[in-house]
């Protein structure tokens, strides 16, 4: 039977904290979830990893919005690869798509490959993340993901979540046959984990568990917003222990 893995999305140390608390066995590290994640800062690579001595994987996605890079953003991603592995990070989390959808495998090498070689012959888990949910054909680009030696890929099979994406998650578990991990993510909690577990064999999740706390500001002057739309300034997303510490009994008791 396959290793059953509770992986919790995090772009705080507080909330990193939050999730081993809950049970979690591994983090991806994150800035800015609220816009989906980008890269996190080395000191919170750093940070993250002394206190809570878990497995980290650290983000590695320059901006929001889609995978396909120009060559200067390129050039960014190969360096922060080995910056992030530096600083601590036990894994990278990345995806690079060409215009027309498919793996920019090119790309992907050389990022790591500079992974690789900043860890000095430590393990480096390599992950591909969600790029995989907007590719062109997924079961190509599981087979590129395994020629490069990837560890992992995130997917909510190519839906706008796990649970309704299951059926193209239970074919790519299938089509990986243990040559890849694939994690299963996007609103996952601990009520769907048993159903995907059963319609797809999955045993790796993915989630934030993340819930809405009130800023520690008293003094709030409003009408002047400082960052997108919609999203209130005093309010901080943060992991929940209690959603993770039940996303980790559902995962126990498969």
């Amino acid at each position: 039977m396959s290793q059953k893995v509770l992986e919790i999305c995090v772009d705080s140390t507080a909330s990193a904290m939050a999730a081993r608390a809950g049970g979690a066995d591994r983090l991806e590290l994150c800035a800015d979830l609220a816009i989906g994640g980008t890269t996190p800062s080395l000191a919170l690579v750093q940070q993250v990893k002394a206190e809570t001595g878990l497995p980290v994987r650290a983000l590695l996605r320059p901006r929001m919005g889609d995978f396909c890079y120009d060559r200067w953003e390129l050039a960014q991603m190969e360096v922060l690869a080995a910056d992030l592995v530096r600083a601590g990070a036990d894994g990278i989390v990345t995806g690079v798509l060409t215009p027309d959808g498919a793996l920019d495998v090119s790309a992907m090498e050389r990022i790591c490959d500079a992974a690789r070689q900043a860890a000095q012959g430590r393990p480096v888990a390599l992950a591909l993340h969600r790029a995989f949910d907007v590719c062109r054909d997924a079961s190509a680009c599981l087979e590129a993901a395994c020629d490069l030696g990837l560890a992992t890929i995130l997917t909510s099979g190519q839906a706008a979540d796990a649970y309704t994406g299951r059926a193209l998650l239970a074919q790519v578990q299938q089509q990986a046959a243990g040559r890849i991990e694939i994690l299963a993510g996007s609103g996952v909690n601990a009520e769907n984990i048993p159903l995907l577990a059963r319609e797809t064999g999955i045993l790796s999740y993915h989630l934030s568990g993340k819930r809405t706390l009130p800023s520690r500001m008293t003094f709030r002057r409003p009408g002047v917003p400082m960052g997108l739309p919609g999203f209130e300034e005093f309010e901080l997303w943060q992991t929940d222990p209690d959603a993770v510490r039940r996303a980790r009994q559902a995962l126990d008791s498969l």
